[in-house]
């Protein structure tokens, strides 16, 4: 970690530019892969089919998912992007490698669903890295609050999708159980370094620009 970090320090702005040009790219167009096993294991005969109607709830549902690890690739880059702090930088780009994971999961799933990734995602990825950005030059303390923030209501809205989910999807329930407890990892990983909590109208921006994404990504 401290010799990847001691490099990012040596990257002109222009470098840094392409670099996460390149992320995006990479991201947006599925070329990432998971480091670790899918949680759902490979699919086989002994999975319970769905209906018409489950199979596009699910697709729905994981859609959601995928879009919010498209979002969380962008955020926590762009938070690291000017974090001066090298521990902070370093668990940012942590909670990213691990959260390429879970993109790479959901993307799985979608196909097995006969479905795809949002048609709004390059949006969902511009607005997140931005909103990084903007949060990297706050204080190490409230960069980290953001993250914890960010991995809470994560971690609200997946206990949701386990209860909405179909009971015969035992597939994409496996694959949601593993990224919440990932996700509460992260969170407590932020609190554990030193995380304050945001102020209430932060905390309620965030929840609208969450319903937002949520509702149009299960369609759209």
């Amino acid at each position: 970690m401290k010799a990847v970090s001691s490099l990012q320090r040596q990257f002109s702005p222009i470098d840094q530019v392409l670099v996460e040009a390149g992320r995006a790219f990479e991201v947006l167009g599925g070329a990432v892969h998971a480091s670790r096993p899918n949680p759902a294991g490979r699919p086989s005969a002994a999975d319970k089919a769905l209906s018409e109607s489950e199979q596009r709830h699910s697709a729905g549902l994981m859609r959601v998912n995928h879009v919010g690890e498209v979002c969380a690739q962008a955020l926590y880059r762009g938070q690291a992007l000017f974090c001066r702090d090298t521990q902070v930088r370093g668990l940012l780009h942590e909670a990213a490698h691990e959260e390429v994971d879970h993109l790479a999961w959901c993307a799985d799933r979608l196909k097995e669903l006969h479905s795809r990734p949002s048609y709004l995602n390059p949006l969902w990825y511009a607005g997140s890295f931005a909103l990084g950005v903007a949060a990297s030059r706050a204080s190490v303390a409230k960069n980290l609050g953001f993250m914890a923030e960010t991995e809470s209501q994560v971690e609200e809205h997946l206990d949701s999708h386990l209860a909405r989910l179909p009971v015969n999807d035992v597939r994409s329930r496996k694959i949601v159980e593993q990224m919440h407890a990932d996700e509460i990892s992260h969170r407590t990983t932020a609190e554990r370094h030193g995380a304050t909590p945001l102020p209430a109208p932060v905390k309620g921006l965030m929840t609208i620009m969450a319903k937002l994404m949520t509702t149009t990504a299960y369609r759209i």
